[in-house]
């Protein structure tokens, strides 16, 4: 995973740049003012820093800068939840006007600068003499030292997010306490008068279906009784007008097929005639008018609405009620529990606590581990003496991280106290101390590119051939990119890109070529000894090139 393309277009002097990159170490060189920290500049403003509208061209209406990454699928949930698609690469886009406003894009959907931000800390870590980046964010610090211990914080956080809220639940339980008992009181009260009800559940259906068959006995009972007499009346009646008419049908039968068929039909219909009749009679049997189950009907109807009314509900709605009332008893009688609280928050606080203190004491030993490795890489780059320290120290207060502050301090000559790595003077040692952490973590950390931006400023020599060598191993494990104008860095570079200016009736462009044997030697050469390369020059260019490159 890497950057692959950086494409330019009306940015500073740049009218029209594509440029594509490698793994390993690449190194930028050219004359000073050619622009080679002008592709620093549009990196950074591709992945989100404050615009300006001093990035446009003259003469352009606005700026495009585009910077194209192998797909980090790590990033993939991050990607869902802000509504971006996946794609073989991705792609961030920025363009600003001339009055400073900015757009941005991440695969084609319209991005925030908060957003690009993000991703520039995951995919690209730049360091140059005021571009310290991660070794001044607190958070970016202490990843470095849990990553050099193996420490993971994934369990610490879950273990703090669960006691934060325990200890929520707790203090909203105290300060409620008061009108805690007031509700439950008044719940207390409703669920003593509704359970004396006790409405069960569709209960007040049947109760309504009884309660008009009850209050309408009478005309039932005269209905069917009316319907007896005149299926059974014995001269006009329904059953022996039926049975008439099917004995009439069959006695001539034989003498016409057709009447069989219809003789069928009239004896089926005598048959059903005849089970009305049956329930009827049983009916008119068990049926009675019962005054005292319709007043006792009449009473529980009447306490149903007088509660329906009460608490403004339907009276279906009684029985639900009651139940959901239950249940908000059973949580406030939980959160009264202020002992079964204290305890569930002093369980989480000390699983908390053990554990931070365990990841406390993996980071108090690893702290002097790395702060000798790092100590050990400064003495090759021109920092001989001086002292790198992890420092250590208990937080205020528990944090998500646990309960330490991790800081880097540094002294960059012998003698000196080591102080806060952001307070240290010169930008020529925060860059080499930058390259420093950066190869003994180079295992360690996530942002798979690195940018170096002139971090050779104050050093040469046998000091910069270690710079080279540094980064050349360094970018055997992430991509590099250094700007650089030193030629013993240059030479340890795997691929080399020649920045140059040029001058026209439309102004002055920049444009980066790839440079490879002759023109790179020449290049080189050109870093040794000045504009006009002479035989000496090129002939110690050519030996230090394969010096660089000899194994």
């Amino acid at each position: 995973m890497a950057l692959k393309r950086i494409t330019l277009r009306d940015f500073v002097i740049v009218q029209e740049l594509t440029l594509d990159l490698q793994t390993g170490f690449t190194v930028l060189t050219g004359e000073t003012g050619a622009g080679k920290s002008i592709l620093v500049d549009a990196l950074q403003l591709a992945l989100g820093s404050r615009a300006d509208a001093g990035y446009v061209r003259e003469g352009a209406s606005h700026a495009d800068v585009c910077a194209e990454f192998d797909y980090p699928c790590q990033l993939q949930p991050w990607f869902d939840d802000a509504g971006i698609e996946a794609n073989e690469t991705l792609l961030l886009r920025r363009t600003i006007d001339t009055q400073g406003k900015s757009r941005g894009w991440i695969n084609g959907t319209p991005a925030t600068a908060t957003q690009l931000r993000f991703l520039g800390d995951q995919l690209l870590d730049i360091h140059g003499q005021h571009a310290w980046q991660s070794l001044t964010r607190p958070d970016s610090v202490r990843g470095l030292l849990d990553a050099y211990a193996g420490i993971s914080v994934q369990e610490l956080a879950a273990l703090w997010t669960k006691w934060r809220a325990d200890q929520k639940i707790l203090e909203e339980a105290r300060a409620a306490q008061s009108s805690l008992q007031q509700e439950r009181e008044r719940l207390q009260w409703q669920i003593a008068e509704v359970s004396k009800l006790a409405p069960a559940e569709d209960e007040w259906a049947h109760l309504e279906a009884q309660h008009k068959r009850l209050s309408h006995a009478q005309t039932l009972l005269e209905v069917a009784q009316g319907a007896l007499a005149t299926l059974e009346e014995e001269a006009s009646g329904a059953q022996s007008s039926l049975a008439r008419a099917t004995s009439l049908l069959q006695s001539q039968e034989l003498l016409e097929p057709a009447f069989s068929e219809m003789a069928d039909i009239l004896s089926s219909s005598l048959a059903q005639t005849n089970d009305v009749i049956r329930s009827l009679q049983a009916y008119l049997r068990h049926t009675d008018l019962d005054p005292d189950r319709l007043a006792d009907l009449d009473l529980r109807l009447s306490q149903w609405m007088t509660l329906a009314r009460r608490y403004k509900r339907q009276p279906t709605e009684l029985h639900a009620l009651l139940q959901a009332w239950k249940r908000e008893l059973q949580q406030l009688d939980a959160a009264a529990d202020l002992v079964g609280l204290e305890t569930a928050q002093a369980s989480s606080a000390k699983a908390y606590q053990t554990v931070a203190r365990a990841i406390s004491l993996r980071r108090t030993r690893a702290a002097p581990k790395l702060s000798a490795a790092i100590t050990q890489a400064m003495q090759g780059l021109g920092m001989t003496g001086g002292v790198f320290e992890v420092s250590v120290t208990k937080t205020a207060e528990p944090a998500l991280h646990g309960l330490d502050e991790i800081a880097f301090l540094v002294a960059g000559h012998p003698g000196m106290t080591p102080r806060p790595i952001g307070k240290v003077a010169s930008g020529g040692e925060l860059s080499r101390i930058s390259l420093a952490i950066s190869v003994t973590t180079s295992q360690l950390g996530t942002a798979p590119t690195l940018v170096f931006d002139e971090v050779d400023s104050g050093v040469g020599g046998a000091v910069a051939e270690t710079v080279g060598r540094l980064m050349r191993q360094l970018g055997r494990d992430r991509q590099v990119l250094a700007v650089t104008h030193l030629p013993q860095v240059a030479a340890y570079a795997d691929h080399h890109l020649m920045v140059s200016k040029r001058r026209n009736a439309a102004g002055t462009t920049s444009t980066v070529t790839p440079v490879l044997g002759d023109l790179r030697v020449a290049e080189v050469a050109r870093m040794l000894g000045g504009e006009r390369p002479t035989g000496t020059s090129l002939a110690h260019a050519i030996e230090m090139l394969s010096l660089a490159n000899t194994p």
